[in-house]
């Protein structure tokens, strides 16, 4: 349906990192090769250490395909899941071969590598140490309170269930909405006329949404109007509508279980970036690729005063 600015469902379940906007920084992404969630326990570390697969003797393990799975991301997200354990697989024989190849070139050897070797021990290094300490901060009752406090903040927003009829001009949209003013169901003359190709099948159903969802014109008509009330023929960049009110209603909040996931990924990059933060802050971080700054004017220095007569 071409009618709203923004994407997205108009259902109940608001973004709850989108209340909190502003607040977080760019952190760092995994690196390609992630450690991982730590396994604790022997059962877990037996099962981690599992060989699945051996090429040219070099075993391949559960760990080794976990790690592989994560750092595979969307490239494995669109197969089908029957492919998803075989594609790991045999990524893994060809990462061990290239390694064993790169071994006997001495690439291993070249400085370069070993720079990218330790930087990429640090990034890693750096990633797991954010995620052990932004866990400790996502506590359910933190995520409750958090909740609590953005909800309590949050005005009331009115949203409206309307259904529409989408023509390309004046006259086919006088004449759908004579037809229904003469007591044709909406949703019939809508399914037979209308050119949304998202809602005209649907009778012209839009759903809920709130005023900031759809054009103005479009929206100034639909929130003006009373409950089973039809509009007259509105102009917008689409074309021309003929609008149905439904219904209206204060926009429900969302409910905690519902958004508890983002909230929860809000509360650990919060944290993270309370990490970063204050690491630097106790850092001495030193430019030696640039000239040191001025000092501030309240900390230069002042000129000697006259001597008194």
């Amino acid at each position: 349906m071409p009618l709203p600015r923004s994407t997205g469902s108009a259902a109940a379940i608001t973004d709850f990192g989108s209340m909190r906007k502003g607040t977080l920084m760019k952190l760092s992404r995994l690196a390609t090769l992630s450690l991982g969630l730590m396994l604790t326990t022997a059962p877990a570390l037996a099962q981690a250490d599992k060989v699945v697969a051996k090429v040219d003797g070099i075993a391949i393990t559960e760990r080794d395909m976990a790690l592989a799975t994560e750092d595979l991301g969307e490239r494995l997200a669109q197969l089908p899941d029957e492919r998803k354990r075989d594609e790991v697989i045999n990524y893994l024989v060809d990462l061990k071969l290239g390694a064993k190849a790169a071994t006997a070139a001495k690439i291993g050897d070249a400085p370069e590598f070993a720079a990218r070797l330790a930087y990429y021990r640090e990034k890693v290094l750096l990633d797991e140490y954010l995620q052990r300490e932004a866990k400790k901060a996502a506590t359910p009752e933190a995520a409750k309170k958090l909740f609590d406090d953005t909800t309590k903040a949050m005005a009331p927003e009115e949203e409206v269930h309307a259904r529409h009829i989408l023509v390309e001009d004046e006259a086919q949209a006088k004449a759908a909405a004579e037809r229904i003013k003469k007591g044709e169901d909406f949703a019939k003359v809508a399914a037979e006329l209308s050119k949304d190709p998202g809602s005209g099948k649907e009778g012209g159903d839009l759903g809920w949404f709130t005023k900031d969802r759809m054009v103005p014109e479009f929206a100034e008509t639909a929130f003006k109007l009373s409950k089973g009330q039809v509009s007259d023929p509105v102009k917008s960049q689409f074309g021309w509508h003929v609008i149905k009110l439904e219904d209206k209603r204060s926009k429900p909040l969302p409910d905690f279980a519902s958004v508890k996931p983002q909230i929860d990924q809000y509360l650990e990059r919060k944290a993270q970036q309370d990490i970063v933060l204050a690491l630097r802050e106790k850092a001495k971080v030193e430019r030696l690729d640039k000239p040191a700054e001025a000092p501030a004017a309240k900390d230069a220095p002042k000129p000697a005063e006259p001597k008194k007569p």
